[in-house]
């Protein structure tokens, strides 16, 4: 049994889409966490970009899809920390959480290149380049502390409203969002790293290119080296690894015009990210009938070692349209893969 989601990027553009305005991608991505709730899908989930006619603050929309659901998972994957006030986030991830009764899987990390130049300098915050890498990490860990509740403000001694003794906190404080809290991780050395802050773990469709196997195989790697990392830590909780997948199933005429492949299996392939000094692999899509689907999935060594799957969906065609990818999921593939 795996957990499955979906995760949207959540574009807009007025031209060639179904999704002209920020209004349409905000609110079709309500009704369709909504609709995929009543298939089964577990999860909604939300990448987080900056400066781009794309998702980008995820706490209201996440908070608005748990008020109209009851079982569903809502989160990121990911925020990009470079750009976030720990504090302020505390308290909206915690309010969040509430809101959806305890629903909230927040993926965290260092993002991909975004659309401006240093774009969190624009936020309040004057690193380089150099820098980000560290600054992320150490803003991520003061997150996870402050969502520990502890108390360590010192209080007024003349507030303005009656108080206990005693130093405060952060409000709202979320009991157990402290554990539902996943590093997308890039590589063996920050899936490690992860693990040792007791952090699950999310892993996307491309990974840092560290050996001549196959997407599938490195990622499997990094996800092994996460779990014994997080043996040897000792953490009271057990933690949760995902992978994210592009799954096209074709079954009309319509799919086929938008996802045929023309008998060509797509692959794997090997490229450069924005100030990345080493190469990075990017997973293949899957795109076939559904039992050529099972076929490959069953393969793919990564998928077996988490226990969720994300698949990321093409907002931009619409609900309608990306209902009935993930019904062809949850229906034709999935039960086929003992993933139900």
């Amino acid at each position: 049994m795996k957990k499955i989601g979906f995760l949207s990027f959540g574009h807009w553009m007025d031209r060639g889409s179904l999704v002209k305005t920020a209004s349409d991608a905000y609110l079709q991505s309500i009704e369709l966490a909504v609709e995929a709730e009543k298939i089964g899908v577990d999860g909604a989930y939300f990448r987080v970009h900056h400066f781009a006619p794309q998702i980008g603050s995820p706490f209201p929309l996440l908070s608005a899809i748990g008020a109209k659901t009851s079982k569903i998972e809502v989160g990121t994957g990911l925020i990009d920390m470079r750009y976030e006030n720990p504090y302020m986030m505390a308290e909206n991830a915690s309010l969040t959480d509430i809101i959806t009764q305890g629903r909230v899987q927040l993926g965290v990390g260092r993002g991909s290149p975004e659309q401006v130049l240093d774009g969190w300098k624009y936020f309040g915050y004057d690193y380089s380049e150099e820098e980000v890498k560290e600054v992320t990490r150490e803003r991520t860990l003061e997150f996870l502390d402050l969502l520990e509740g502890k108390y360590f403000a010192e209080p007024n001694p003349q507030p303005m409203f009656p108080q206990g003794p005693g130093k405060l906190r952060l409000e709202p404080y979320a009991e157990g969002l402290r554990q539902r809290i996943w590093w997308g991780a890039g590589s063996k050395e920050t899936a490690i790293w992860a693990a040792k802050h007791g952090m699950n773990l999310q892993s996307s469709t491309l990974v840092n290119y560290e050996s001549n196997e196959p997407f599938h195989v490195q990622q499997a790697n990094q996800l092994r080296a996460f779990k014994q990392a997080w043996k040897e830590a000792g953490h009271d909780f057990e933690p949760r690894t995902l992978v994210t997948r592009s799954i096209q199933p074709i079954t009309t005429d319509l799919d086929r015009q938008l996802f045929g492949q023309d008998g060509q299996p797509q692959q794997d392939s090997v490229g450069y990210l924005a100030y990345h000094r080493n190469p990075t692999i990017f997973g293949r899509t899957f795109a076939g009938e559904p039992d050529k689907l099972v076929k490959e999935l069953a393969e793919d060594e990564a998928i077996k070692e988490a226990d969720t799957v994300l698949i990321t969906i093409p907002n931009t065609l619409g609900v309608e349209y990306n209902m009935h990818i993930l019904e062809t999921i949850m229906k034709d593939v999935a039960p086929e893969l003992g993933w139900r």
